[in-house]
């Protein structure tokens, strides 16, 4: 029996495909199962909406819309349409938490996969169709457009909504024994660039850097005939404010930002799979944290990539490591890899000062004490410094009182112990053993 004569008026509570025909291994591999698929969902489309939707198929990885259905998905967009699942008896509808910890609750919304969603004021229909192979289900994307402006104004759109959505959220890429991952997270503390406490050379390089990179005109690298790639590497001792860094630079532009979490499971083809994606979402920057991380047997392949002539256009390249004496030296031995390194210091005592300013501790001491805390408290990183804040105000809301250098004595006396790993270690003058009467 042809498929045409498996044809029948639906309604988006029934499924485009009820039953369709396999091959002998079960798998939806052969071209009539393919063309039957894809049929069916065409004319479910055009019972729908009057209108013919011709599938397309997209050659540039750049598929912005994907990540903008699920969004409109999970908000419950009146733009997107359900128009139908595709099988029966698989799933078609998710559940997710919404809201965070005690305020959150449960919603339910439509599967990306097996369903068929329109958007009907563009012309437009996509659908993740699932496929049956004899170790699991895989996926097909199909994209349907009524004709090529449609689909080419409504790529446009979903482009510029991807660009500001960026604004908003962050790429992370995770290296998984699966492969790599691809997340979008929100940016859920937004930090200024006058909350990054650094020495004003060194930071007023690094955002001249950023700005200039990300202006519009690209005047700076016509002008002067450069490469239009930028790489940094910020290096120094955990707490000192790297993160910080890179979080005011990705709040403060207006490009789209990814995070690169490597693992023990980064290869070679996840490598390749990152910097692609980045390609796809230049002028953009790339975080790459703990570099250091990078396994030794993927090592070459990836200077490989950073040396590539198009690797990295339109990309600004920031690498972060607690561990400078871990790199591979290769990485800054040749040029285009990593132009600049900057060296995150521990904070001396007038950044300390401002820092402790900043936080809020002049609400429990006074100026004097506060300028001889920042004085006691040489060798703090950043993070140090909040935690005694946090300490001192724990002690202000429960005494009303803050003994400052006794708790610098102590977090100092703590951070001897951690260095010099003698954690355990008991007084010399405790005695421990038998009194023994003297006969």
């Amino acid at each position: 029996m042809s498929p045409k004569q498996h044809i029948r008026i639906i309604d988006k509570n029934e499924a485009a495909v009820a039953a369709p025909s396999t091959t002998a291994n079960g798998s939806l591999t052969a071209y009539r199962d393919y063309a039957y698929v894809l049929e069916r969902i065409q004319f479910v489309l055009g019972d729908r909406y009057g209108k013919h939707f011709e599938p397309y198929i997209s050659d540039d990885g750049k598929e912005e819309y994907w990540e903008i259905l699920e969004q409109d998905v999970r908000s419950g967009s009146q733009d997107v349409q359900v128009v139908t699942k595709i099988f029966d008896h698989m799933e078609s509808r998710a559940f997710g938490m919404n809201g965070e910890y005690e305020s959150s609750t449960y919603r339910m919304f439509p599967t990306l996969r097996n369903n068929v969603f329109a958007y009907p004021a563009w012309g437009i229909a996509l659908a993740r169709v699932p496929i049956f192979r004899p170790h699991g289900i895989g996926i097909e994307d199909f994209v349907f457009a009524v004709n090529d402006d449609s689909l080419q104004l409504f790529l446009e759109h979903s482009r510029q909504r991807r660009r500001d959505l960026d604004g908003r959220q962050v790429t992370v890429f995770t290296d998984g024994d699966n492969g790599m991952e691809k997340e979008l997270m929100p940016i859920t503390r937004m930090v200024d660039r006058v909350d990054v406490i650094m020495k004003d050379e060194v930071k007023t390089d690094i955002f001249r850097s950023i700005d200039q990179f990300f202006m519009e005109d690209r005047a700076f690298f016509k002008e002067y005939d450069l490469p239009y790639k930028r790489g940094i590497l910020l290096y120094g001792k955990p707490g000192n404010g790297k993160t910080t860094l890179v979080k005011s630079i990705a709040g403060s532009v207006k490009a789209p930002v990814a995070y690169w979490q490597i693992t023990e499971h980064t290869c070679s083809e996840s490598i390749q799979a990152v910097f692609q994606a980045a390609a796809g979402m230049a002028p953009m920057i790339l975080v790459i944290e703990d570099i250091d991380a990078m396994p030794q047997r993927v090592r070459s392949h990836f200077l490989n990539i950073l040396d590539g002539a198009t690797s990295k256009e339109g990309i600004f390249l920031i690498g972060t490591t607690n561990y400078p004496e871990q790199i591979d030296p290769a990485l800054m031995n040749r040029a285009g890899r990593f132009d600049r390194a900057y060296e995150i210091k521990l904070p001396d005592e007038s950044l300390r000062h401002i820092y402790l300013e900043k936080k809020g501790i002049g609400k429990l001491l006074n100026e004097e004490l506060i300028r001889l805390t920042a004085k006691q408290t040489e060798g703090f990183t950043f993070a140090q410094l909040n935690e005694l804040y946090v300490s001192a105000a724990l002690q202000y809301h429960y005494e009303q009182s803050v003994n400052i250098e006794k708790l610098v004595k102590t977090m100092k006396s703590d951070l001897h112990k951690g260095q010099a790993m003698s954690w355990m270690q008991t007084d010399s003058e405790i005695r421990v053993g038998f009194l023994v009467d003297e006969i």
